[in-house]
């Protein structure tokens, strides 16, 4: 018996899934995806960390393999151009979004115990040192974790080159 079955005990959100969502949707593999993505929207707007309602568009953005493996290769695609010539990746994000919520806020939770990210104000700032994080990527990680890792990288700098975060959530189809 493990202890999520011992009688009144509550299994956390992330386990209630199947086994390879698990290994994807488990707060610390999210925790450090948003870790990746304010180090990125920090690296392109020198220094600002990434506005926690964004946190919200890059997890659903960079999981969903489709929607990760079409982004653009250069930041400097337009991300409405982008958006208008892959339709398909707006399909249904708002409702993945919401989905995604619960599983986002713990892995907030998280990646500021840990010290990956901190919070100040409305924004996450990024506290690791990221040759850690590439080592892990490059060396251990599957290949499908080390592209979620590298594109929520790639989405923090991309969002934070699109403008203001309201502009980044309303092109998405979401709202802060």
């Amino acid at each position: 018996m493990t202890p999520f079955n011992e009688p009144g005990r509550v299994e956390p959100l992330w386990r209630r899934h199947p086994p390879e969502q698990v290994r994807l949707l488990n707060p610390a593999f999210l925790g450090t995806l948003l870790y990746c993505a304010a180090k990125g929207y920090e690296d392109e707007s020198d220094g600002v960390g990434l506005p926690y309602a964004l946190a919200f568009v890059v997890m659903p953005a960079v999981l969903q393999k489709a929607t990760r493996e079409s982004f653009p290769r250069a930041i400097s695609t337009s991300l409405a151009a982008w958006l208008s010539v892959h339709p398909s990746a707006l399909v249904g994000f708002p409702d993945r979004a919401k989905a995604i919520m619960p599983l986002v806020r713990q892995s907030i939770a998280v990646a500021t115990s840990s010290g990956l990210i901190s919070i100040a104000g409305h924004r996450l700032a990024p506290e690791l040192n990221v040759r850690k994080l590439n080592r892990y990527a490059s060396q251990s990680a599957t290949p499908e974790v080390a592209d979620c890792i590298k594109k929520a990288h790639f989405a923090g700098r991309w969002f934070a080159a699109a403008g203001d975060y309201t502009t980044v959530m309303a092109l998405w189809g979401v709202r802060p």
